[in-house]
């Protein structure tokens, strides 16, 4: 990357793009491989359905199409970015990075290119890492990526988490900001002695892959899901509030609050919480699932392409994870 000059004051999203395999898993799908009901999944998470990437297809092909999405909403070319940061925790392999690999796949030749692993909270990690280079002029066009392939360290004889995640992809473009607009604040927070809430236990160097770790599913999400809930419960509103109060705003003032889709019962306390209406906490974890990373920019995608976020209007982004991690960002659009 070339250092420049004449520092943006903030920066602002200019492009969106998301992917999703075309593989869906229903609940009633589930109801012939484990033990549970169509029912007990919907009235526990709000999950009805999910998306399952193919074998033949890995967590950079979702990636690719996402970032191509995202650029062509931008008016960009590859050769343009300055930046990769793809937010994951299930990257195609330990190393090289999935950024590297997206990188050499759109032939962004300019772009530094790095990976950022802070679970469910990934993109929010990501975005505001990308708005600190650009802000700080050592580039100009940032692509923020968060994607995920949860299936593939999924136990699929664990009804308590087996319905809960999703394959999926988000991406967008950052660049400097006009007057009056962009990111005006964020976020980002971390408790480590929360990490065997939700973890994967081996296939890192502390436990190496071994016959008796695959034997045992040591390689799949295990989670404490009652302390995970009541842990989002209080760290996300905690988090609004100090981004809203510290600048000036109420909840109210809010056109759209994004949030990490992984339980309907989490984001309908904390809309209640907060009185706003539904119409302004949009929701699409009924047909993904939990896609940790991917979700907030997938769930923006999809909203931005519908039309209801339009240029002036403020919006909050807030995301929770393993780590633990959680943060989230203001910014008007």
């Amino acid at each position: 990357m070339s250092v420049k000059s004449n520092n943006p004051y903030s920066t602002i999203i200019t492009g969106t793009g998301s992917a999703a395999p075309d593989r869906v898993l229903t609940n009633r799908d589930l109801e012939n491989m484990v033990e549970t009901s169509d029912e007990w999944i919907v009235s526990r998470t709000g999950i009805r359905e999910r998306r399952i990437l193919d074998r033949a297809f890995s967590a950079v092909d979702l990636s690719e199409q996402a970032a191509r999405a995202a650029l062509e909403a931008a008016g960009l070319s590859p050769e343009d970015v300055d930046l990769i940061i793809v937010a994951t925790v299930t990257p195609d392999h330990p190393t090289p990075s999935n950024a590297c690999l997206l990188q050499a796949r759109l032939q962004a030749n300019r772009a530094a290119a790095m990976d950022i692993s802070a679970g469910c909270t990934g993109f929010t990690y990501a975005l505001t890492t990308a708005h600190q280079f650009v802000c700080g002029g050592s580039c100009r066009n940032a692509l923020v990526v968060g994607t995920e392939v949860l299936t593939r360290v999924t136990d699929w004889e664990d009804r308590g988490t087996c319905v809960l995640f999703g394959d999926g992809s988000g991406a967008v473009v950052l660049q400097p900001a006009p007057e009056g607009r962009g990111l005006i604040d964020y976020t980002l927070r971390s408790d480590g002695r929360g990490a065997e809430l939700l973890l994967i236990p081996a296939g890192g160097s502390a436990m190496p892959a071994t016959a008796e770790t695959v034997a045992q599913r040591l390689h799949t999400v295990k989670m404490n899901g009652n302390e995970i809930f009541k842990f989002a419960a209080r760290v996300v509103e905690e988090s609004l509030q100090e981004l809203l109060q510290g600048n000036g705003f109420q909840p109210s003032d809010l056109k759209a609050l994004f949030l990490h889709q992984a339980n309907l019962r989490i984001i309908e306390h904390i809309r209640k919480r907060l009185k706003l209406k539904p119409e302004n906490v949009p929701v699409n974890i009924d047909r993904y699932g939990n896609t940790s990373s991917a979700s907030i920019p997938i769930l923006l995608d999809e909203e931005v392409r519908a039309g209801r976020i339009t240029e002036g209007d403020l919006v909050s982004m807030i995301a929770f994870g393993a780590g633990l991690t959680w943060g989230g960002v203001l910014m008007r659009w």
